[in-house]
């Protein structure tokens, strides 16, 4: 049996980074982890070829070559989703889709021979079994949220790796919260499932005999889900598994913004050589948390929490959201100065949409509020719904919180702020490797020659080099981010 696993195309957002990338010769921020999970759940006989179309082409003869085609994708990926298969259908190849956007909605997909919905563990060792005796049935899912320690190794060889600029691995599914947009829980469910401290040193394992060094980003739903597991097992096991090989990778995650409240965790995080973290700020408005029940964030002082985690050595990512029924127009001036004053350089700010099945999907279809299907793309200013301020006005306000935000001289000022309050771990040193000189000579002439506002790059091109002299690699990639956030920006 020929596998062909395809990943289709994500369109330039801010999580993409690929104005980003070009500065290291990278093709893509991370690769493909469900589709290179999914290739170890089969059988070991069957060939296996990916195609992960953000850093190569899918041919014809891709398609042609195999037997079956399986597919996956997230909403923001559907245009491409669906050009790969009606390429499939235009060859004659049978598809097997799955993924969070299949699973959601998979009766608006037609020429689709076999849907696996829900998490693979549960449905694809049914399907095999079904496929290897010629029953297959059109769709395979299961309301079970299945014990992850029976996940496998991913099959990194499948993996081009030097088209990415990072690994990635998962720990956990599940969070403990209940946003009222986010469709995780309706996926992964609310109780964290978590591998084994074996297993995941396992897939370490794994990913350092492959050859790779340097960052992996865990992609669970929320981190820390399971603080207690996290102190009393896996971090150490982390941390004296990275001591033994003198620390080949470094992490970043996601967490909720609870993590401030422990300092004990975050230490152990960053001795893990853990160094940064994206948290679901989503608004400065109470009244808009309260709106969607994001109770984590209620009660608190979110500048003070994020600034005291990153006084502990980790950078804190943060997304935003406007577009809250409760939010008003001073809303678009609140999020700025939230923004500017909490010194998070990388503020992804979206506007609120309403994910199919989700507790405000459902709360909107009952008002007559939704629209149309979700797009998946945060940064093409389309809503799924009625938003209660007129859409005119929301938009507006959305695009000049991006223009404020991401102008030269807002940006440059926050990196500042961040550069002050930001403590690096003291294991950190000055390691230059030869796609860092890349990187900052790119730098030096596309922001320090070719652009316009140059000024603003050189001003903090020298106030970090002499003034936080340890940083100043870190001050350079900001700086790389920052242009990649502006090209990004400009094209809502």
């Amino acid at each position: 049996m020929n596998i062909l696993l395809v990943y289709p195309e994500i369109p330039a957002t801010f999580f993409s980074y690929k104005n980003a990338l070009k500065f290291v010769s990278k093709k893509a921020a991370c690769p493909p982890l469900g589709l290179i999970t999914i290739a170890a759940m089969l059988p070991q006989k069957w060939n296996k070829k990916l195609i992960d179309m953000n850093v190569s082409e899918l041919k014809k003869t891709d398609i042609l070559w195999a037997d079956y085609v399986f597919l996956s994708g997230m909403n923001i990926q559907k245009k491409s989703f669906e050009k790969v298969l009606a390429l499939c259908n235009q060859f004659h190849v049978k598809v097997v889709a799955g993924g969070p956007m299949v699973s959601t909605e998979h009766e608006s997909f037609s020429g689709i021979d076999h849907f696996i919905l829900n998490e693979a563990e549960e449905t694809i060792p049914i399907f095999i079994n079904d496929l290897q005796n010629n029953c297959a049935k059109p769709v395979y899912y299961s309301t079970k949220f299945p014990d992850i320690t029976l996940s496998p190794v991913p099959l990194w060889h499948l993996l081009d790796m030097d088209k990415y600029a990072a690994m990635n691995i998962q720990y956990s599914r599940g969070c403990p919260f209940n946003c009222d947009f986010c469709s995780i829980t309706m996926l992964n469910g609310h109780i964290p499932r978590t591998k084994t401290s074996e297993q995941l040193l396992n897939e370490f394992d794994s990913l350092f005999a492959s050859g790779f060094r340097g960052e992996i980003f865990i992609v669970d739903d929320n981190f820390i889900g399971n603080k207690q597991k996290l102190k009393n097992n896996i971090l150490p096991s982390m941390i004296q598994w990275q001591k033994k090989r003198n620390y080949p990778f470094h992490f970043e995650t996601e967490a909720s913004i609870n993590l401030a409240d422990d300092r004990d965790l975050i230490k152990l995080m960053v001795k893990a050589r853990f160094n940064a973290v994206f948290i679901g700020i989503e608004t400065p408005n109470s009244k808009s948390l309260t709106e969607c029940g994001k109770t984590q964030n209620l009660k608190r002082n979110m500048v003070d929490s994020v600034k005291e985690i990153q006084r502990h050595g980790l950078i804190v990512s943060g997304g935003f959201i406007v577009g809250f029924d409760n939010d008003s127009p001073n809303i678009f001036d609140e999020q700025i100065n939230f923004i500017q004053k909490s010194g998070i350089v990388t503020a992804m700010v979206g506007l609120l949409n309403a994910p199919i099945g989700t507790r405000l999907f459902n709360r909107l279809n009952a008002e007559n509020r939704i629209l149309k299907t979700l797009t998946g793309d945060n940064m093409d200013g389309s809503m799924n719904f009625i938003p209660k301020m007129g859409y005119p006005e929301l938009l507006k306000g959305y695009k000049r919180v991006l223009d404020t935000i991401y102008s030269q001289k807002s940006f440059y000022n926050r990196t500042k702020t961040f550069l002050k309050e930001y403590r690096p771990p003291s294991y950190l040193t000055q390691k230059i490797r030869p796609i860092d000189i890349k990187a900052l000579l790119q730098s030096m002439f596309l922001l320090g020659v070719v652009d316009k506002e140059r000024i603003y790059y050189w001003k903090l091109f020298m106030f970090s080099l002499f003034k936080y002299p340890k940083n100043f690699p870190l001050a350079i990639k900001l700086m790389i981010y920052g242009f990649h956030f502006r090209k990004v920006a400009t094209t809502i």
